[in-house]
């Protein structure tokens, strides 16, 4: 009897001593990783207590589900220009993509070249990499984080922990930065919108070219600011107050980042149908842009049409922007057809969807309109890593 619970107390010692092993505190993460902050503010210029800092808050001291799984130590999200690994997970919107590395210096590094390489941060390599706190807000003025506490939390890390040491250690062997090549560090033009509907002017939607006013104006009954190219989305909901995934679905847009163009952005959901009953298609335009200037959700002018998502189409051809009698019958007439080629021939039902470099989970089963979980059942996927040409089935 005395040894059973001899051999019962080792047991549980031990799955105590295991649990308690695998949970650093912050002095042990940044132990660990210290040296590596370091090597990269030598190599690339940021500063090493804001690595830090960072790392500690965004894998909670090394902790958090998403580092274990990745040894993604900046919450940096896939986005276009990632074609390696990725993982899911929950953040803005849940299953979203996030960029997985095979160890932490991988995931240090990346960070290091994502902050140099882009240009919203290029300002940041101006400052004194030894100045913790215009770092700290500058990263938030960029838009790295929707937090606006996120600053503070940097820094008092940085106070904290006393990880300013790591930066004047490195400080002396910081690379040369040609700062002639930058610009000042502007934050593009936003306007935030405003309660009061007086300061709501409404626009004549047989233009073809957006305004140019600094006011938030309304389509179809919805706000809409034009925001100009170059502008942060994230910068955007953040000085709106909306959350980012909220505002990407307000605008039929899969993943944040910096705008191309000056284009419509609305601050609401978009309505169903337009405002009026058809829309002429101009030069070159697409038919994201139709739906943006006529406030409708892309999904169902594509379904009044009978359109796919990459159609081009020819200037001057008539589009529907509600169910009216013409697109009920053009459905009726397709869906005929449909039957007609169903009852002649045997088809794979199942519907194929090739794996794109920017893709990941969570966007391809928002694209069919289907659930994260039956891609994975349909699959028989066991790890939510995808490889780029990997066919899928998207339908049954």
């Amino acid at each position: 009897m005395v040894k059973k619970i001899f051999y019962l107390l080792v047991i549980i010692v031990g799955v105590f001593t295991d649990a308690t092993a695998q949970t650093l505190t912050p002095e042990q993460y940044i132990e660990k990783y210290k040296e590596l902050a370091i090597r990269e503010m030598k190599r690339m210029g940021v500063p090493a207590a804001i690595t830090l800092a960072q790392g500690l808050l965004e894998t909670e001291n090394g902790n958090s589900d998403l580092v274990k799984k990745s040894n993604n130590h900046f919450g940096i999200k896939c986005k276009s220009s990632w074609t390696a690994e990725g993982v899911t997970h929950d953040d803005d919107a849940p299953g979203e993509c996030f960029r997985s590395y095979k160890d932490a210096e991988a995931s240090y590094r990346d960070h290091s070249n994502y902050l140099r390489g882009t240009d919203r941060y290029a300002s940041l390599f101006t400052l004194d990499p030894t100045d913790y706190k215009s770092w700290a807000k500058g990263l938030r003025k960029a838009g790295y984080a929707t937090n606006p506490k996120y600053p503070d939390i940097l820094i008092k890390n940085i106070e904290q922990y006393n990880l300013q040491q790591y930066s004047l250690d490195a400080a002396k062997d910081v690379p040369k930065i040609e700062t002639g090549k930058y610009e000042d560090d502007k934050e593009p033009p936003v306007i935030k919108a405003q309660n009061n509907d007086a300061h709501v002017s409404s626009i004549d939607n047989e233009s073809n070219s957006l305004s140019t006013g600094s006011t938030v104006n309304s389509i179809n009954g919805h706000k809409y600011i034009n925001a100009a190219k170059g502008t942060s989305l994230l910068a955007i909901a953040t000085e709106n107050d909306i959350d980012l995934s909220k505002l990407l679905a307000f605008n039929d847009l899969e993943e944040d980042g910096i705008l191309k163009n000056d284009q419509i952005i609305f601050l609401q959901k978009k309505s169903k149908t337009g405002d009026r009953d058809f829309y002429i298609v101009q030069q070159q335009e697409s038919l994201y842009d139709i739906a943006q200037k006529n406030g409708i959700q892309l999904k169902y002018l594509l379904t009044y049409n009978q359109l796919t998502e990459n159609a081009v189409l020819p200037s001057g051809k008539k589009l529907y922007l509600s169910s009216t009698a013409e697109t009920q019958q053009a459905g009726v007439i397709k869906n005929e057809a449909a039957a007609i080629v169903t009852n002649a021939t045997t088809v794979n039902t199942n519907k194929m969807h090739s794996v794109q470099p920017k893709e990941g989970l969570y966007s391809i089963a928002k694209k069919y309109q289907i659930t994260v979980q039956q891609l994975r059942e349909w699959n028989n996927l066991t790890t939510d890593n995808l490889k780029i040409g990997q066919h899928l089935i998207v339908s049954k």
